[in-house]
């Protein structure tokens, strides 16, 4: 591929995204492959040490923000009519009330998916707590002179201590995956307002 057809299906690709971003991503990308072409590189090799096209759309898609892409597309192409005024205004008790509701169901899942790992992290910690509350227990036995006490403290201690290990691990591993599911839903909701066509 050499940099105008480069530079042709980067255009294309790029069509979800305001017109400034797609000429600032294409003149970042005309002057790194001049920059290799000036390093000695042929024009094919300099646009193939940018990388896969797919990749290079995926990250540009990924670093432009929500609000740029909903508001370039929000944007009329030409000027509304008055008819069309009138529907979107009398039509705007149902439209809004449904998109209100939807946009409600959809962060109350969210906050509930956040609560949970929030309760995880609680249970981990009052694991923790009750081992700590227990290992004073040994010490007060000892002291008291209470040694059978103290066998069933120690016992419950490491129990307790081994069972907070492996809740905090797994609520760890519980939280990490819902990071990768919030980027996932937020990366879906940018491809819906980009509205981009096949790779």
């Amino acid at each position: 591929m050499n940099q105008c057809e480069f530079i042709c299906e980067l255009n294309r690709r790029l069509s979800g995204l305001p017109e400034e971003d797609i000429n600032k991503s294409i003149d970042y990308y005309c002057e790194l492959i001049d920059d290799y072409i000036e390093d000695g590189k042929s024009e094919e090799e300099a646009v193939a040490a940018l990388g896969d096209i797919d990749d290079i759309v995926n990250q540009i898609y990924t670093d432009t923000p929500l609000s740029k892409i909903v508001k370039a597309k929000v944007k009329p192409n030409r000027a509304l009519r008055a008819w069309e005024i009138i529907l979107i205004v009398l039509g705007s008790p149902i439209w809004l009330s449904i998109m209100i509701a939807v946009l409600a169901v959809v962060f109350s899942v969210y906050i509930v998916l956040w609560s949970v790992v929030i309760s995880l992290y609680s249970v981990v910690l009052s694991v923790a707590v009750t081992s700590l509350v227990l290992f004073i227990g040994i010490l007060v036995s000892v002291l008291k002179g209470l040694f059978l006490n103290a066998v069933i403290f120690l016992a419950l201690t490491l129990v307790l201590a081994g069972l907070t290990i492996l809740l905090f691990v797994g609520t760890n591993y519980f939280a990490k995956a819902m990071i990768i599911v919030s980027k996932l839903i937020f990366k879906s909701i940018k491809q819906l307002f980009i509205g981009r066509g096949a790779k």
